[in-house]
């Protein structure tokens, strides 16, 4: 049996879906301005047997969301384990959801999106962070899997048997706002913002309150991993930028983050794929961070 932890190519998904290993495929397409047209999308083309992982009903928690009688508050069992726009679900919720699409921890996992890897990349952490190591970027997404000749389907697929996915051990590290702003400045902590630059530089921000990014942070946008194909680059000339970017700095000390807590992991997989191991993630990100005026801010 051939396992996949990072990245799977086309052509040996092909080789998988073939093989009888148990297998289980999620298209995590998604519009941040345009909510529905991930759905939409999916419905219209899709790998054979994928399901649709929707970022904010499956991928996020509903606190902080409208509702019937103002924004969302979450608690207890529905409590999100992460501030931000995007705040995460904690490991029992997302365990259930799991098991409601019928994701076994037996099963190697495939992710792919038409986004450069901005959304499947959620999904790929967050089953790190429930324990379940064999989950795969498809390198390139859907257009690389059509390019490849891989057959697709539309419309809806057969619902699955549910399973009972169990939450294991953590293997992706969760830092929260108050970790960063403690170790904020010292070596022990490297910052680095997958944003795109003009809103790192608090130049625009067309989405959240205040502009800037939290001091110290290095900008590197998570399009910057990507060849024109939309495949990550190769493994050295990852390493290398990687390496001019940190400078004397520990690979080892990184947290990601970007606006929030989407695009960056785009970041923390390339250090991976340059075999710089897993760095951490502050999945609150900017938007979680400046939403206390109390924390410091920089610009430019």
């Amino acid at each position: 049996m051939t396992n996949y932890t990072t990245l799977i190519s086309a052509e040996q998904l092909q080789a998988l879906t073939k093989s009888g290993q148990p297998l289980r495929i999620f298209d995590c397409s998604f519009e941040l301005m345009q909510p529905h047209a991930g759905m939409q999308s999916y419905l219209k083309l899709h790998i054979p047997g994928a399901i649709y992982a929707d970022l904010e009903t499956a991928l996020t928690a509903r606190h902080g969301v409208p509702g019937a009688h103002g924004l969302i508050t979450a608690t207890g069992a529905d409590a999100p384990a992460s501030g931000g726009r995007h705040p995460l679900p904690n490991r029992e919720k997302f365990a259930t959801w799991l098991s409601s699409v019928g994701m076994g921890n037996e099963m190697q996992a495939v992710v792919y999106d038409r986004n450069q890897a901005n959304y499947c990349g959620r999904l790929w952490w967050m089953l790190k962070w429930a324990g379940h190591e064999n989950v795969a970027v498809l390198d390139g997404g859907l257009q690389a899997w059509q390019a490849a000749g891989g057959p697709v389907n539309s419309g809806e697929e057969p619902a699955h048997f549910q399973t009972s996915f169990l939450a294991g051990p953590e293997r992706a590290r969760l830092v929260d706002a108050q970790t960063v702003a403690d170790q904020l400045g010292r070596p022990a902590q490297t910052l680095i913002d997958a944003r795109a630059t003009p809103r790192f530089k608090g130049e625009v921000e067309p989405l959240d309150p205040v502009a800037g990014h939290i001091p110290g942070a290095l900008n590197r946008p998570f399009g910057l991993n990507l060849m024109p194909d939309g495949t990550f680059k190769p493994a050295e000339q990852l390493k290398a930028e990687f390496t001019a970017l940190l400078g004397q700095r520990d690979p080892a000390t990184v947290v990601h983050h970007c606006g929030s807590g989407v695009s960056a992991l785009p970041n923390l997989i390339a250090m991976e794929v340059a075999g710089l191991g897993r760095s951490a993630l502050y999945a609150g990100s900017w938007s979680d961070w400046c939403k206390d005026p109390d924390r410091p801010v920089a610009q430019g």
